[in-house]
């Protein structure tokens, strides 16, 4: 339509610049007429300025826009606004699958706007692109398109012939619509490759209002756009390739560091829960010291990514520390050898009852005597193995107790061993928990090892905290934590967030070889006081008690969890 005016005001004008040439001079009607044409002449030229205003507007909104629907749903939308359709389909192609599948369906005389991520398809069956017998289906138009990369303009589908247009004929009859001119247009990218098909429908005279057949104008402002589109959402589907590559990726570093240890599989995945539903329920707040805090769309990924990472470091701790029950176990379980050396203690006892009755000249010893010493012995053995448990604190007379069995001895092979080793001593005399000095440090390593590996990795800029965050989730708001003793401010609040996940995760897991579960009560209660200490942010703690942010989490995670109390 455009070329038609061109091409009729260019002929307009050749013939007064003839007229002029052969006449000398301008007559008023020539005048007239070289003003009009001129007139026309300047409004095309500002149609066509506006045109490629609204082009670029479109080409640069589509360029920004992230989310690969919206985008979808910008390009079905703007090619109806430019070529006048009513409405329209767009198709993306599954080459694996061999079908076009339907993502975004508008029609305004209709009132319909659909796309897939907020509806249901299933009454829109996804285009085959290939019959059974693995021929090209080019009886659909949209398959043909896709399959020979070409555009099909229809004027009347009712009246076209070589395409299949039974289902749209179902469809008006049961509408009531009239589907009549149709344009379909290949989406091909930047490698010729054809990733989608557009669909237009009934192109409308903007003076009229009637159906009229799309114009080759339409054709080719539309297989612009179309192209220019493709390459857009090819580098959009890229990154999005690429963004779940690097989730998958991290999701199973956390998956390998929590497949060291058997009892904590599912704590990160927790963490990660708990941290995510902290910050959205934070947007949401509008009183409290928390309501002038807002977490950005990119400020929520980097927390969720922080989350998922921040055990990475224990790749470097043993299995045996993870997974430690008792006070005596490492690489085997010492508390074994405990039992067996003190049976064997007691088999001595026996030899050396036996073989005192043997060599006395005299009246045999008493057993009762024998059988005296292997209750005590036993009493002892029975003592240490309940220290060597976790569930308890061990007070002065206990380890003093400890101390006094440890100082006996027994011979074997000529040589003198004591009933507890120095090191079973030491490690039998922890107060609280089952973890040495030793063993302690190794596990608040992991903090530093998180904060190096990270550091290692080059975060894009919206996830350049990642490694802080991850790092700082043993921090305490007094300065007492690891790795580095931060203290309040100088802890990052997505790091405080992650710690209060952490600690109530591990407080509630009901997955511990270590340790019961704590009731959902008492947990809320050892919070309170980690508080009052200053272990943990005042401000999240009361806002995740007071807000009953946990309840969900106990609902999904804690009441469907096995309970190994029993």
């Amino acid at each position: 339509m455009q070329k038609a005016r061109i091409s009729g005001i260019i002929d307009n004008l050749n013939r007064i610049a003839l007229s002029l040439e052969s006449q000398g001079s301008a007559p008023e009607d020539l005048g007239r007429d070289l003003q009009y044409y001129g007139n026309e002449l300047k409004s095309l030229l500002s149609d066509q300025v506006s045109f490629f205003k609204k082009l670029t507007t479109i080409g640069l909104s589509l360029s920004k826009e992230k989310n690969i629907s919206d985008i979808l749903e910008r390009i079905l939308k703007s090619s109806r606004d430019l070529t006048g359709a009513d409405g329209g389909s767009l198709y993306l192609a599954d080459w694996e699958k061999k079908v076009l599948t339907f993502e975004i369906v508008q029609n305004q005389a209709m009132n319909i706007s659909l796309r897939a991520d907020k509806f249901s398809m299933d009454k829109f069956a996804p285009v085959p692109l290939y019959h059974d017998n693995q021929q090209p289906n080019t009886k659909n138009v949209s398959s043909y398109v896709a399959l020979k990369g070409e555009k099909v303009n229809i004027p009347d589908v009712y009246q076209a012939e070589g395409f299949d247009f039974s289902g749209t004929r179902a469809y008006d009859q049961k509408s009531g619509y009239r589907s009549k001119s149709m344009l379909v247009i290949p989406m091909q990218n930047h490698e010729d490759k054809i990733i989608g098909v557009l669909q237009l429908i009934n192109a409308i005279d903007p003076e009229t209002g009637a159906i009229v057949p799309f114009t080759n104008d339409a054709e080719e402002i539309v297989g612009a756009l179309a192209s220019q589109a493709a390459v857009v959402l090819t580098k959009t589907q890229l990154i999005q390739e690429l963004e779940n590559l690097f989730d998958a990726f991290i999701k199973s570093i956390a998956c390998a560091i929590d497949g060291k240890s058997y009892h904590t599989g599912r704590h990160v995945d927790r963490v990660v829960e708990l941290a995510l539903t902290i910050a959205r329920a934070i947007n949401e707040t509008q009183e409290g010291p928390l309501a002038k805090i807002t977490f950005s769309g990119d400020e929520l990924d980097e927390l969720r990514v922080a989350s998922w990472l921040h055990d990475v470091g224990k790749i470097a701790t043993p299995e045996y520390i993870l997974d430690k029950r008792f006070k005596l176990e490492s690489i085997w379980d010492k508390g074994e050898l405990i039992k067996s050396r003190f049976s064997y203690i007691a088999l001595c006892m026996e030899n050396e009852f036996l073989r005192q009755n043997i060599t006395k000249d005299e009246s045999k010893l008493d057993s009762s005597e024998l059988e005296k010493k292997k209750q005590l012995l036993m009493e002892e053995m029975q003592f240490v193995l309940e220290c060597n448990s976790t569930g308890r604190f061990i007070t002065d007379d206990e380890i003093h107790k400890l101390q006094k069995i440890a100082s006996k001895s027994y011979t074997c092979n000529g040589q003198q061993f004591p009933y507890i080793t120095p090191d079973e001593l030491d490690l039998l005399s922890i107060r609280k928990g089952n973890l040495s000095p030793v063993e302690r440090q190794a596990i608040e390593n992991h903090a530093l090892i998180t904060r190096k590996i990270l550091e290692q990795l080059p975060f894009p800029k919206k996830l350049s905290r990642v490694a802080d965050i991850a790092s700082m989730h043993h921090e305490r708001i007094d300065g007492s934590g690891y790795p580095l003793g931060l203290k309040d401010d100088e802890i990052l609040f997505q790091a405080k967030i992650v710690a209060v996940a952490d600690v109530f995760e591990a407080l509630t897991a009901r997955d511990r070889p270590y340790k019961k579960p704590i009731p959902l009560t008492k947990a809320l209660q050892i919070l309170e006081f980690m508080k009052k200490d200053r272990h943990l942010d005042s401000d999240i703690v009361d806002f995740f008690i007071e807000n009953r942010i946990y309840e969900n989490y106990e609902t999904h995670y804690l009441k469907q969890a096995p309970n190994n109390e029993g």
